[in-house]
């Protein structure tokens, strides 16, 4: 085997030695056998790694008896070292071909790999951790690395500093329903639905910070856009408002989408995206008050009252026909989270706001300002019906130094669903939590 190790240190992935293609040298490739199919003397596979793939063209009188008879019984999936010469090959599947000088295999199946053409959409997440070596799943893991990546370097040009919250907690982060409950060692806790809480306590020390982390809504939803567990982007700033805020959702919307454009021209190619209509997502966003959407609604034949929550037929019906996210603001106070600061122009409704993304994809971040007086805290969380016991703490912020202060949540999976024009959330992440599924 020390061959093999030696042989492994000396590779390269399928991206470097590609631009090695005219220099005529041998080259040592591993990865996993992708594709596979035997004309005579000679077998052809498609290897894959992290970077691409490339055909490798394998012919029996240039290998030795052990190479080719591991070939030639390798099995789909099977791992292995390749050494040949790359050349361009307009006839090859990526316009590169490797001439096989040898070939060895690291592990061979003991099976067929089980997962063919034409599955069903269950035995694909039952095998889930098979199918993400599929090229779709692995290109949009590669786009979620990407776009997690772009949300981060935009909050820390801007002087954000990521906090890390607990996941375990006794307060719930907006209506305290929805909530996994656990055995806490002999006390009830709660997993988060929102880090929100703890990133307002980190405000007063740091300013402007974020965390990103999961979350978890024990809703019953079965839509295309829900997750029990999700990862949540929650940024929230000292001395902020509502127009702030939904300036920074804007912001950081947009710098995500062009920099995947101007980074990753391999991926919109692959999931076929319109590169000019990504481009053109830059601020402002249209802005309607939450009364004007009921209106629009109705316009187009709902039959929606104030008061009513939008449901994903009213997302899709309120933006089918828009080409950029729009913000729906000052929603009834009923229908939101008890730290929302009542609309001093209109008490029916709080200082809060949704961004929906274009085209049916749905809300992708909710946000606000936080009430900073404790006094107005307590009675709002008194007509919510919270136990202010386990809100102690939180009530504490605003007796110390309290400060206006703003922020929201996106919901990276919704963000990536969308840019990728994906058809359901559970392929925006690698092991999607559904209300009928928690393996594997």
């Amino acid at each position: 085997m020390q061959n093999i190790f030696e042989k492994i240190d000396n590779s390269e992935s399928i991206n470097q030695a590609i631009k090695k293609s005219d220099k005529n040298q041998s080259i040592i490739i591993k990865g996993w056998i992708h594709r596979k199919r035997s004309s005579g003397k000679k077998i052809f596979i498609i290897l894959r790694d992290a970077t691409g793939t490339i055909q490798c063209v394998a012919d029996k009188n240039n290998l030795i008896e052990k190479e080719w008879n591991e070939l030639d019984s390798a099995f789909i999936e099977s791992s292995a070292v390749v050494t040949g010469i790359i050349k361009k090959d307009v006839r090859a599947p990526t316009g590169f071909e490797l001439t096989v000088t040898s070939f060895n295999i690291l592990s061979n199946n003991e099976n067929q790999f089980p997962i063919t053409e034409y599955q069903s959409t269950e035995f694909l997440l039952d095998v889930r951790h098979l199918w993400l070596r599929s090229q779709k799943m692995i290109n949009i893991m590669k786009a979620r690395s990407y776009i997690f990546k772009y949300a981060r370097e935009f909050l820390d040009k801007n002087n954000f500093f990521e906090i890390t919250p607990p996941l375990i907690t006794q307060a719930g982060g907006e209506t305290g329903a929805n909530l996994f409950e656990l055995n806490y060692f002999n006390q009830k806790a709660y997993l988060t639905e929102s880090s929100q809480l703890y990133a307002e306590a980190m405000i007063f020390a740091l300013e402007r910070v974020y965390s990103f982390a999961p979350s978890y809504r024990a809703e019953k939803s079965r839509t295309t856009k829900h997750l029990a567990e999700y990862w949540h982007l929650e940024p929230e700033i000292a001395y902020f408002n509502n127009k702030q805020n939904m300036e920074l959702q804007e912001n950081l919307v947009s710098y995500i989408i062009q920099e995947f454009v101007k980074n990753n021209e391999d991926l919109l190619i692959f999931f076929n995206l319109d590169k000019n209509y990504l481009l053109n997502i830059k601020p402002p966003f249209k802005r309607i008050s939450y009364e004007q959407a009921i209106e629009n609604l109705n316009n187009k034949g709902a039959d929606k009252k104030w008061g009513d929550d939008l449901g994903v037929e009213d997302e899709k019906l309120l933006t089918d026909d828009e080409q950029k996210p729009i913000f729906v603001y000052n929603w009834p106070k009923e229908i939101k989270a008890f730290y929302m600061p009542i609309n001093p122009d209109d008490p029916r409704t709080v200082l809060c706001s949704d961004l929906q993304a274009p085209k049916g994809f749905g809300e992708i971040i909710g946000g606000s300002e936080r009430i900073w007086n404790a006094n107005e805290l307590i009675e709002r969380m008194k007509e919510k019906n919270l136990d202010l016991n386990k809100y102690s703490w939180y009530i504490d912020l605003r007796k110390y130094g309290s400060v206006p202060h703003a922020g929201f949540g996106m919901g990276i999976e919704r963000v990536i669903k969308w840019i990728l024009n994906l058809d359901h959330i559970r392929d925006a992440i690698p092991f999607p939590r559904l209300i009928n599924r928690v393996t594997p």
